[in-house]
């Protein structure tokens, strides 16, 4: 691995030179498939910088947006989009012809798996075989989205050469993994470093050099393989961190007497040598629960089994089904049946203070609930007006004094800035804590069942 610096480019000619040049002076334009929250992050960063970006993407809503000025992704800011289409220098359409006028095309389209946790490769082919269609001579194509290692070069490349252009002669390609953190307000794209690996030393080196123009460090690698594997272990890492306490929240309670949140954090204390996890019901995003997956599924290929990484993913999936089982459990001390119970969500999205839905908790837990016979559900979250799941529409409800009180069960599941633990507590008959969120409420904690601790309450009384 090395780290890219201007010097890189020393001995460049032929069409690696005039794509430089053309970078150089700003008049190299960008095209990025995929308006998501890589894609849409990386075309305003490049308009910003003086560059003409054009997004493209099949949902005609994004794009109309876009061209009107108005920003959907809440890490970016409403201003930078709206003055960067006035000056003519973002604009957005559903069209693959716009492609023909790129200089550079990153593809940063959704890489979902399949119901048996298949990698669901079908969004990048579809795009590489737009994209050949227009694919001009001297051009340069990044993939951005998470993979598994071989995908740029086996599935990416044969698509991108059905027009005719051959990779490493006609045009240059790439794999630059993103590394978005929603909501993260210290790291962004452009002070986050990325690694790139091209499919010779020529795309490799021109790929960085076009990267370095939004983002600081850039960090090359051999070949493609290497970081598409790299991306995997960054996100298998958390995955299996996460499984780790998820797995000791679970001993916690069994053993009674113990409380996972005071542990970890006794253990944060320690300087070196450990890096702090936090238990909670269930991961979500685009990435952790899906990488382990797109790495098994491959290991299969070479007759090799995941063993640790998958039990680790099986670990974080069974996380809905336990909240739903101390829901359970707390119900059949009110008592009341099930199909009479009514639950409260607090939380749709997946972290804390995004409006990003992708794989949250949230989803597995209500259909749980549903195949457990409790139907009456609602969800309360301000980054989330709207929520789609188990066929059925959710829509925000306010907390009030009232709302709270008309529950059997709170679920506290995304630990947002906004929820006021005080009042949820007061109002609320009982709570189901899975991100310790009412650590510091003095009062009301014995109608708190906390996710990783076995809690000794009082026997609860409640008005019909």
């Amino acid at each position: 691995m090395e780290r890219y610096n201007p010097t890189s480019l020393e001995g460049l000619h032929g069409a690696a030179l005039e794509l430089k040049e053309r970078v150089e002076r700003k008049e190299a334009v960008i095209a990025v498939v995929g308006l998501g929250y890589v894609g849409m992050p990386i075309a305003l960063e490049f308009a910003k910088k003086g560059f003409k970006s054009i997004g493209i993407d099949v949902v005609a809503r994004k794009v109309d947006m876009i061209n009107q000025g108005e920003n959907f992704i809440e890490d970016l800011n409403d201003e930078d989009v709206k003055a960067m289409v006035s000056a003519g220098r973002l604009s957005a359409s559903t069209s693959f012809e716009q492609v023909a006028k790129a200089d550079v095309i990153f593809i940063a389209v959704p890489t979902p798996f399949s119901s048996q946790k298949d990698p669901d490769l079908s969004f990048i082919v579809s795009a590489g075989a737009a994209i050949s269609e227009y694919l001009q001579p001297g051009a340069l194509v990044i993939l951005k989205s998470t993979t598994f290692p071989g995908t740029t070069e086996d599935y990416l490349k044969p698509q991108l050469e059905k027009g005719g252009l051959k990779a490493g002669k006609d045009f240059f390609l790439a794999f630059s993994p993103e590394r978005v953190d929603p909501g993260n307000k210290v790291f962004t794209t452009a002070n986050t470093p990325i690694v790139t690996g091209g499919i010779d030393p020529v795309s490799t080196i021109i790929a960085s050099m076009v990267n370095n123009q939004i983002i600081e460090d850039i960090y090359m690698v051999s070949d493609p393989k290497v970081a598409e594997m790299e991306k995997l272990l960054e996100n298998i890492f958390r995955s299996v961190n996460i499984a780790l306490v998820n797995e000791l929240a679970l001993l916690c309670e069994r053993m009674g007497g113990i409380n996972v949140w005071e542990v970890v954090d006794a253990a944060g204390t320690k300087p070196f040598g450990y890096l702090k996890f936090t238990p909670g019901p269930g991961v979500g995003g685009h990435c952790i629960p899906i990488d382990p997956y797109y790495l098994s599924w491959l290991a299969r290929e070479y007759d090799f089994e995941t063993r640790f990484i998958t039990l680790a993913a099986n670990v974080n999936e069974g996380m809905p089904y336990h909240v739903v089982h101390l829901v359970l459990r707390e119900l059949a001390r009110q008592p009341i049946a099930l199909a009479d119970a009514k639950v409260l969500i607090l939380g749709a999205s997946f972290k804390k203070n995004v409006k990003d839905l992708r794989h949250s908790p949230t989803e597995g837990i209500i259909h749980r609930l549903i195949e457990e016979g409790i139907t009456d559900i609602d969800i309360s979250d301000p980054w989330a007006p709207m929520y789609e799941t188990a066929g059925r529409t959710f829509y925000h409800v306010d907390l009030t004094e009232e709302t709270l009180s008309s529950y059997n069960i709170v679920i506290l599941v995304t630990d947002h800035d906004a929820f006021e633990m005080d009042f949820v507590v007061k109002h609320a008959k009982h709570i189901i804590d899975t991100r310790n969120m009412a650590k510091d409420v003095k009062e009301g904690r014995e109608k708190i069942t906390l996710l990783g601790a076995s809690n000794p309450r009082k026997k609860l009384v409640f008005e019909h």
